[in-house]
């Protein structure tokens, strides 16, 4: 073991055994007699350990970390009840929309509500996406409202975990077909009441029993505008896909 130099060592010239000996090693003057062992510690002691700068964070060289895991999301519901306006409120990058200017054309055939100022209409879909860690990432697709438009979803709801139905509660009746849709199809879904103007027509006790869906189904209340709002929303729906696919994963 004299051949090793560690550390705390001092660097003695080469010479032979005497240049790697206890005297030179330790500093000790010649003549002290024999030593057996290490007679005390070293006169300073040897500096404590530091990984190099940079060691032990972020994934090993080499080896990227992976990617997060896409989940696909629907955004239903019927006509002109803040579809567009959840996407592209919690989306994090320019959401895809598909709007088109209304016409003279869709007086009598769609009808937006008393209430509303919208000016412009989905013919296809909307798209937008949100990260919600590292390993997850949702992927939004919005559906078109009107009835003529109804065949395109199946194709939207292939591959999808769940569904936030949006709701104007001054307008139940438009998102019937919705709520029919998601319920054939065995899709796990969550309610989302719309609140316009930081209001609900009906109180949600009584939104739930006027659409006659059970207490399995979460109803909530959210601002369309508001990008917090829409989140807390989706969390609800991916929870109800995650319970949903643990419990088929134990049957």
């Amino acid at each position: 073991m004299d051949s090793v130099r560690s550390p705390e060592w001092p660097v003695a010239p080469l010479g032979g055994v005497a240049a790697n000996s206890a005297a030179a090693r330790y500093g000790m003057s010649p003549g002290t007699g024999p030593i057996v062992g290490r007679a005390g510690p070293p006169p300073t002691a040897p500096p404590p350990y530091r990984p190099p700068s940079g060691a032990g964070s972020g994934p090993p060289t080499g080896k990227p970390a992976a990617p997060p895991i896409p989940v696909k999301i629907l955004v239903a519901g019927g006509f002109g009840v803040g579809k567009t306006t959840t996407v592209g409120a919690i989306s994090e990058i320019a959401p895809l929309t598909t709007e088109a200017e209304m016409t003279t054309a869709g007086i009598g055939v769609d009808d937006p509500g008393a209430r509303s100022t919208k000016t412009t209409t989905t013919v296809a879909m909307d798209f937008g996406c949100v990260t919600i860690d590292r390993s997850l990432k949702l992927y939004l697709f919005g559906t078109p409202g009107q009835t003529r438009f109804g065949f395109m979803w199946d194709d939207l709801a292939r591959g999808a975990l769940g569904a936030l139905v949006v709701v104007d509660s001054a307008r139940l009746d438009d998102c019937f077909p919705a709520i029919d849709f998601f319920e054939r199809a065995g899709l796990p879904f969550v309610v989302g009441v719309n609140a316009f103007d930081g209001r609900l027509a009906l109180e949600l006790g009584e939104i739930r029993w006027a659409l006659a869906i059970g207490d399995h189904v979460p109803l909530v209340q959210f601002d369309a505008r508001d990008r917090l709002s829409v989140r807390d929303a989706l969390l609800v729906v991916l929870d109800r896909a995650l319970d949903r696919a643990t419990r088929d994963r134990r049957a």
